[in-house]
């Protein structure tokens, strides 16, 4: 294991300082910033000249600290290219070098093997990104970009315990959706060897065991631990996060929300970032009035993507195990898989709306929020075909838009609800409804999506990490900070989705 210690800990009241007075516009400059001096010194400096008169602290700051340079333009000089060349010279741009051995009191983990970043103020790789944007590496021929970047989270798995939501000290009290599986299941594909599924098999069941921690301690009835949550019938999970301070990097975002709603700080910041862990920050999926950021209650929702999700983990095991000849343990893993997915079958399945949606803690009732997650089951094909079939209705009537398919209906200003929609989540409906017999429906959404895209990339040069799809052509928004230029996993998805439509 490597020593974690984020800049809160290593800057204490430097870094509060520099967060609460607003030095920088975004609050992820200051923990993305490098040392030029010994932290301990540049701490025992400020300490020392804080409360002199005339005292800078932005000229402190910028002293002593290399602060992260402006990204890589992402807008295309002059008449753009092609689409697919875009894609293809930007991941010249988004890619990184191998990390040299790590700098102290820097926020930044190095990794062994070069990675994509997924752009603008994301400059570290991002776990769920990741498999979004191998989709398009694997049409540009990378495949050993891919696999670079399946050992650096194999890489993590084996130093940290588990794959942090990025490669930030920040990051480290939470993970992101746990697809690993599905990078390993990619990567076998790409490379036609199976046997790649027993490779990682160790830090596969790694990571099955910390998104259980805590089960074996729930007892009987509907009890939760950490990420884990007994209920009648098995074990599923929610998202979760370890701290229950503010955000290293919304610090002063975190603090001004926790000041105008008092109540339970501790519990609002832990909700917020198992928010992050989710993906989904922010969305009215976590939020008790479906609007209000103080609302949030994201550790009392059992998400049904989340729970799709280790369905799937629980499945590749089971697979896994009988590859590497591990018959018992192969087993445990496909009864534990067959109890998950009756569960998400029975449970998760809203018959009032014809659609998977998340479950409440602690009466486990339907959460009764219409969202894009209710394409899992299908894309994993957990689903019944009578569910599958409710499904798609149900996205075709209440979620399809101009554009591409909506996160949400619901216009809450969060960047995950009304009127963006995500490269991400576009894939997976796509994928679930061909897969599930819906071609067509799958086809409809998918050229809507491709044609956004375009359309905007020839309007402003430049690709996003979403996008509006109730309006084409226009800049999406909400959420805490300006829409990002890049972007990893939406050149990911639509290069996938134009090759698999033949459009050019």
């Amino acid at each position: 294991m490597i020593a974690i210690k984020p800049p809160n800990e290593v800057y204490p009241d430097l870094f509060e300082a520099v967060q609460d007075s607003h030095v920088f516009t975004d609050s992820k400059t200051f923990v993305d910033a490098v040392p030029r001096d010994d932290p301990a010194a540049i701490v025992a400096a400020y300490r020392a000249r804080r409360d002199a008169p005339g005292f800078d602290l932005a000229k402190f700051v910028a002293e002593r600290f290399e602060l992260p340079g402006q990204a890589a333009a992402m807008e295309a000089d002059g008449v753009p290219q092609p689409l697919r060349e875009r894609i293809e010279s930007l991941w010249g741009m988004l890619q990184r070098a191998a990390d040299s051995a790590g700098l102290p009191g820097s926020s930044l983990i190095p990794l062994p093997r070069p990675y994509i970043v997924p752009g603008g103020r994301f400059r570290e790789v991002y776990y769920w990104d990741s498999y979004f944007t191998m989709l398009g590496l694997a049409r540009s021929g990378h495949i050993d970009l891919i696999q670079d970047m399946v050992d650096n989270f194999s890489w993590l798995i084996d130093h940290i315990g588990f794959i942090p939501n990025g490669n930030r000290t920040y990051y480290c009290t939470r993970s992101q959706p746990p697809i690993f599986a599905l990078m390993v299941g990619l990567l076998a594909k790409l490379r036609d060897e199976p046997e790649i599924r027993v490779r990682y098999l160790a830090q596969m069941r790694k990571e099955y065991a910390f998104w259980m921690a805590g089960a074996e301690a729930t007892g009987d009835g509907t009890a939760a631990q950490r990420r884990a949550v007994a209920v009648p019938g098995g074990v599923l999970n929610r998202y979760w996060d370890d701290s229950e301070a503010p955000r290293a990097e919304s610090h002063a975002e975190d603090l001004h929300l926790a000041r105008a709603y008092p109540a339970q700080p501790g519990r609002l910041f832990r909700n917020l970032r198992a928010a992050c862990e989710s993906g989904w920050d922010f969305s009215s999926r976590w939020l008790a009035d479906g609007r209000t950021l103080a609302s949030i209650r994201t550790t009392d929702v059992l998400p049904v993507d989340l729970n799709a999700i280790l369905w799937h983990l629980e499945t590749t095991l089971a697979q896994s195990c009988e590859l590497a000849g591990l018959a018992d343990e192969a087993r445990s893993f496909r009864n534990r898989a067959e109890l998950r997915g009756e569960l998400l079958r029975e449970r998760f399945f809203d018959p009032e709306t014809g659609c998977f949606t998340d479950l409440l803690l602690p009466d486990l009732r339907p959460s009764g929020v219409l969202s894009l997650a209710c394409a899992f089951p299908l894309f994993f094909g957990i689903a019944s075909p009578a569910q599958a079939e409710s499904v798609s209705r149900t996205i075709a009537g209440e979620l399809l838009r101009p554009g591409g398919w909506v996160t949400t209906p619901t216009h809450s200003g969060q960047q995950w609800d009304a009127p963006n929609g995500w490269a991400p989540l576009q894939w997976v409906v796509y994928e679930g409804l061909r897969k599930c017999g819906f071609a067509d429906h799958a086809e409809t959404g998918a050229r809507r999506w491709v044609e956004n895209n375009r359309r905007v990339y020839e309007s402003t040069g430049a690709l996003f990490e979403k996008y509006d799809v109730e309006t084409i052509g226009t800049a999406a928004g909400g959420g805490e900070y300006a829409v990002q230029p890049g972007f990893g996993w939406t050149n990911g998805v639509l290069l996938a989705l134009m090759d698999q439509l033949g459009m050019p």
